[in-house]
């Protein structure tokens, strides 16, 4: 279908009629200089230069203009860029009145932004109310970070009062090259660490683990991270307090220091545009020189703090205006990264990036994490998001998802048994799973953590090739164990412990892990909820005041399974889930029914 993609940003307006399969462009147009001597600039080469000024008058008039050339019968939806969803959007979502009321709220984290987007909808909902628009948050491919990375050391009350917390942004694009990525080393996105880095006017990082955003470097506003064109990115706090004090620097003041005047404007003295800035650099200007040095160091420490966070990495992406388009700053950043197992080959960073290549490979064949420029398409994101939310399946007859809450257990490879139990010894079963084939055993083992250890942990059975612990985060503490969110089967680069059994012991390297929350189920069950495996879906359990939605729940698919959905221990004890509890899949109205998120986009 024909999606009409409206990107609103606080200067500019960019506008796409989309098809959302091919990605071809039926039509292009963009607005320039929207607040003092504005162009409207349209694909075909026609350019016009309005007498008005300001987002809505330019956009009242581009419209039509655009709608004419078109043809509205042959748009079958819009999608607009909404920079922050706060809390409240982790996915694309329908716009309705509400909607518009809440993104309205969020502009005081977004006061660039948020305004400017809302004008876009209003305009094209009044010149298009007969289809459906979608809102798209840069803010939702993050909507995975765990706390600890998303809260500030503030006072709780503080961060409560003004919904203070990391957010991050770019996340359509991270997402979008993130699997461009993926796509060109022939693997699905699920299987990877990666980190991707936008660099453009605006710049952040993400780290992409396995297909979910567990940090960025944008923060509460898009202030916070890399040296930006006009922004400071990180800066001492204190720092702030001693130009208040001694500058006699108002909080406006402050904005447009941060904001307006810093980051590559402020360290080169010769404006925003890396080009620039690297041109006169060559020439021996000391503080371009400068600008590229600290620019450089900002996203090279940046990568290797991500490297950690993951516990590795598998490729390095650079995107976005300079990260595309630079392949000096991809060397300098890329240098010095070879104790990571990215070796930099200079020979192949010499390419350009078009509709035909969208990625270029400049590490050598050997190198373990590939290093990557991807083009990235936010608007093309943008529009097959719009059009995945428009085509969602809605089937009459869903059925409930029954839900069983997981004790925390063991899966054991026969190698361990042996080590534990004594050789040649097989499981022996307690009772029947509910996942066909499957069985809790009689044999339990002691597992010892760094702090505490707990005894009597079943085994479930048969063996499997891998030895995998899950347990709650409650367990997590007590062992004193920084276990992460995992699937089960993704045990690399997870903590270990020691294992007792009644014949022997065995220090595990790897494999503890706290499930992630996940539903099983039979391929005729996808098809009736329209999901696909590794699908990310939110299931709301109970009715009324007591209705729970679980979000960021896993899809597993597969004939040897049976439907339900699994918990770990402490999210069932939060929700008081009772025997015989089910869930539904949830639509963004609320509905239960069905929703597809942010691993299938």
């Amino acid at each position: 279908m024909n999606i009409l993609v409206i990107n609103c940003g606080s200067s500019s307006i960019k506008s796409e009629i989309i098809h959302s399969l091919t990605g071809n462009r039926e039509l292009v147009m963009r607005v320039e200089r929207i607040q003092k001597n504005p162009v409207i600039k349209f694909g075909d080469g026609e350019t016009i230069t309005p007498e008005v000024t300001g987002h809505e008058a330019l956009l009242d008039l581009a419209l039509p203009k655009l709608l004419e050339k078109q043809g509205a019968g042959g748009i079958a939806a819009v999608g607009h860029r909404v920079v922050h969803g706060g809390t409240e959007f982790d996915e694309a979502a329908d716009i309705s009145t509400e909607v518009e009321e809440k993104i309205a709220a969020l502009s005081t984290l977004a006061p660039l932004h948020n305004p400017a987007n809302l004008s876009g909808i209003r305009l094209a909902k009044k010149h298009l109310p007969n289809v459906p628009h979608v809102a798209v948050f840069d803010t939702a491919f993050h909507s995975t970070l765990p706390r600890r990375a998303k809260t500030y050391a503030l006072p709780k009350e503080l961060r409560e009062k003004y919904a203070m917390q990391r957010y991050g942004f770019h996340g359509t694009s991270h997402d979008y090259v993130s699997r461009k990525a993926a796509e060109y080393l022939n693997k699905s996105v699920e299987e990877l660490r990666i980190i991707t880095c936008h660099l453009g006017n605006g710049c952040s990082i993400a780290a992409v683990e396995y297909g979910r955003s567990v940090e960025t470097s944008m923060g509460m506003t898009p202030l916070e991270g890399l040296v930006m064109g006009t922004r400071s990115g990180d800066i001492d706090p204190g720092l702030l307090i001693h130009l208040m004090k001694n500058d006699d620097l108002s909080p406006e003041g402050l904005d447009q220091l941060l904001n307006k005047e810093s980051g590559l404007k402020g360290l080169s003295g010769q404006g925003n545009d890396m080009r620039d800035i690297i041109e006169k650099a060559a020439q021996g200007d000391d503080d371009c020189r400068l600008a590229i040095q600290v620019f450089a160091h900002r996203v090279r420490k940046y990568i290797g703090a991500y490297a950690a966070v993951m516990g590795g990495v598998d490729a390095i992406v650079f995107t976005g205006g300079i990260g595309e388009n630079s392949q000096m700053i991809r060397h300098r950043i890329s240098q010095r990264l070879d104790f990571l197992g990215a070796i930099l080959n200079e020979d192949k960073n010499h390419f350009r990036l078009d509709d035909e290549h969208p990625v270029g490979e400049f590490s050598w064949n050997h190198s373990r994490v590939k290093l990557l420029a991807v083009r990235t398409d936010e608007q093309l994101s943008i529009a097959r998001q719009t059009a995945a939310l428009v085509n969602k399946k809605k089937v009459n007859q869903i059925p409930p998802i029954p839900v069983a809450i997981s004790a925390r257990h063991m899966h054991i490879t026969q190698a361990t048994l042996e080590q534990l139990f004594g050789e040649g010894y097989q499981l022996t079963e307690r009772k029947p799973l509910s996942q066909p084939g499957q069985f809790a055993a009689n044999e339990t083992v002691t597992i010892v953590g760094p702090k505490n250890q707990i005894e009597r942990v079943r085994i479930l059975g048969p063996v499997r090739p891998k030895n995998q612990i899950e347990i709650s985060r409650t367990d997590e503490f007590f062992l004193g164990i920084d276990a992460p969110i995992r699937e089960s089967g993704k045990v690399e680069n997870s903590p270990g412990c020691i294992v007792i059994g009644p014949k022997g012991k065995i220090q595990l390297t790897d494999g503890v892990i706290c499930a992630w929350r996940h539903i099983h189920m039979t391929p005729d069950d996808a098809e009736i909820f329209g999901v696909k495996d590794r699908d990310i879906v939110d299931v709301k359990i109970g009715t009324g005041d007591r209705a729970l939605t679980f979000g960021n729940v896993l899809i597993r698919v597969s004939p040897k399974y049976k439907l339900e959905m699994h918990i770990d221990t402490d999210e069932g004890n939060a929700a008081e889930i009772s025997r015989g509890a089910t869930g539904a899949l949830v639509l963004s109205d609320g509905e239960a029914h069905l929703t597809k998120k942010k691993l299938k986009r």
